[in-house]
């Protein structure tokens, strides 16, 4: 059921006409709201395509905010489908929660009659197992249902699912004894199997970290770890097709002898399209995933980032498609070119966001155009908050002060009480669109503020408040890492040097090893600690290790595997933090 706007919603393109055209907003977290307003107004599909990561992930973020009282099962859902985060033809697998939540997005796409779906211009460009594949290899386990243990055990390998010692990511699992523990694709939490005889006895959810079972559930849903099959009939055919195709010696292809072994080598992921028959059953493009009448949401500088990642795909081709031990398909068979691209966007109807130099700026309808303003806290020869005293006391419309958390929703409020300011304290941004306060407060972490003049309304954040505090990314705890940057850093490691693990501390640098893991072979970094203890941390997870910056590193101190001593010195830094914090808080407070 379509719902009252209480914002306005931009226009559509009208009927017998393919385009229309919004004028870029300065703010993205206005651009967010349009395109929430235009979804809830709309009974199809809404694509997002934005020119990178971060802006997709920017617009996702403020979406899930914006449209968080529509997603229930009558609701606006919101989907993603993120870039692999690697580069064309790299020898990197991208990361299994990567995998997960395109395999989940994949599944969902053909059943999602109304939502959002956000992806960056280099996953739409990507070439894609075919819908019917997907669907057809998802596989529901229910309590009381019969399952024959070591069969199922071969159908998950051969699904692209890893068997580990201890289940800590998507497509993982392992098996002990009567027990089988599973994190299937798409979940959120990892599930634990209990078998009575031959019949699954109970299923319950659990935590990673403590391996602790929790909630019972009726159900799961298994979808396939990877895009594309890896049981032997199709990984026979892959070798097949790569010695018809490449001039190889197949001994001396360790792709081909991976392969051969049952395993999925790493950056496997780039020849997908020998995985499946070329013709009806072949790989296809996002765009076959869709309904035919989806609306395209096309962002600034989406073809000029479609045409970077296409030249980029040809440089890094021409480079490595000479390596006679490591054959590499054309860009074209994994890639829509930007003309192809095109051509796409051409048969849907769609929304281009403007930009100053787009060819229609000027002919652009205009959404939330006014900026918002900037109002220093502090300002220089003024009492603390002056300018947000007089910005209240002249603005006739109706003003929200966005925090990103609960805990900064309580810090700022104590600043502004400081300040005899009291706004009302409201749960989310939805409390705050739904009332009529004045001046309020809310948890609503936004990438930037924004006005309206129709209503009259504006959303500060703190980036109003305080300019001087550098821009700091909200959206994700752990920042991507280029995995050419990676290797760079670990080639001036030397063997022997200290390093330091986010999870387990300080131990030397011991090179990388290749290892295999449930029958998958990969390269591993080799971390020893004390004791002769080692690590082996798995390049997608590099991301967890860094640098040593500490004492001289002949003196760095070694931690013990599964000892105290790295969470202790952890505790005692964040505590160090707390205490600045507190006593940068109390000088503050002095000076007003």
């Amino acid at each position: 059921m379509k719902q009252t706007p209480a914002l306005p919603v931009p226009p559509q393109p009208r009927a017998g006409q393919q385009r229309a055209y919004w004028r870029a907003p300065i703010s993205p977290s206005a651009l967010a709201l349009g395109i929430a307003e235009l979804a809830r107004q709309r009974d199809g599909l809404v694509l997002v395509v934005a020119s990178d990561t971060h802006a997709a992930q920017s617009l996702e973020s403020d979406l899930r905010l914006f449209l968080a009282d529509a997603q229930g099962a009558d609701g606006v859902p919101v989907l993603s489908f993120p870039d692999w985060e690697t580069l064309p033809y790299d020898l990197f697998s991208p990361h299994p929660d990567i995998v997960s939540q395109r395999v989940a997005a994949l599944y969902r796409l053909p059943s999602v009659r109304r939502g959002v779906l956000v992806v960056p211009v280099s996953s739409l460009m990507q070439r894609l197992p075919p819908p019917n594949w997907i669907a057809g290899n998802a596989l529901d386990l229910r309590k009381g249902q019969k399952l024959d243990l070591d069969a199922e055990k071969r159908r998950l390998e051969s699904s692209g699912y890893r068997n580990v010692p201890q289940v800590l990511d998507p497509g993982d699992f392992a098996v002990r004894g009567a027990l089988l523990d599973l994190y299937p694709m798409g979940s959120d939490r990892p599930f634990r199997i209990e078998l009575l005889d031959d019949e699954i006895d109970s299923l319950r959810s659990f935590d990673p970290e403590t391996q602790r079972s929790d909630h019972a559930v009726d159900s799961i849903k298994l979808l396939p770890a990877r895009e594309f099959p890896l049981d032997a009939a199709t990984t026979k055919s892959v070798r097949e097709k790569l010695s018809e195709r490449f001039d190889i010696d197949p001994r001396r292809c360790p792709l081909y002898q991976d392969l051969k072994e049952g395993g999925a080598p790493a950056g496997i992921e780039y020849y997908l399209p020998l995985f499946f028959e070329a013709g009806k059953d072949g790989v296809v493009s996002l765009f076959q995933h869709l309904d035919q009448d989806a609306l395209l949401v096309v962002g600034d500088g989406v073809e000029a980032a479609a045409e970077h990642a296409w030249a980029q795909t040809r440089e890094r081709w021409e480079q490595r498609r000479h390596d006679i031990e490591r054959p590499i398909l054309a860009p074209e068979e994994l890639f829509l070119a930007p003309d192809a691209l095109r051509a796409e966007f051409n048969r849907h109807p769609r929304i281009e966001i403007c930009g100053s130099a787009h060819a229609q700026a000027d002919k652009a309808t205009a959404i939330a155009e006014l900026p918002a303003p900037s109002l220093p806290w502090n300002a220089k020869g003024e009492a603390a908050g002056a300018a947000l005293h007089s910005f209240l006391g002249n603005y006739p419309g109706r003003v929200l002060l966005a925090a990103d958390s609960p805990g900064r929703r309580e810090a700022l409020s104590e600043l502004l009480a400081a300040a005899e300011l009291h706004p009302q304290s409201l749960h989310g941004w939805n409390d705050f669109i739904a009332g009529t306060v004045p001046f309020a407060i809310a948890v609503a972490p936004l990438e930037n503020g924004f006005a309206l003049s129709a209503p009259a309304l504006t959303v500060l954040t703190e980036r109003q408040l305080f300019p001087e505090r550098s821009d700091q990314s909200r959206r994700r705890k752990r920042v991507a890492r280029d995995p050419e940057q990676i290797l760079r850093d670990l080639s001036e490691i030397s063997i022997g040097a200290p390093i330091v693990h986010e999870d387990h501390g300080v131990g030397r640098y011991q090179g990388l090893v290749v290892l295999e893991s449930g029958g998958v072979r990969g390269e591993y970094l080799c971390i020893e600690y004390a004791k002769g203890d080692k690590l082996y941390v798995p390049v997608a997870q590099l991301q967890l290790v860094s640098r040593y910056s500490g004492t001289a590193p002949e003196f760095a101190p070694l931690h013990s595997l599964g000892g105290e001593a790295w969470e202790k010195a952890k505790k005692k830094a964040a505590e160090k933090v707390r205490d600045v914090a507190a006593e940068l808080l109390e000088i503050q407070a002095r000076r007003q």
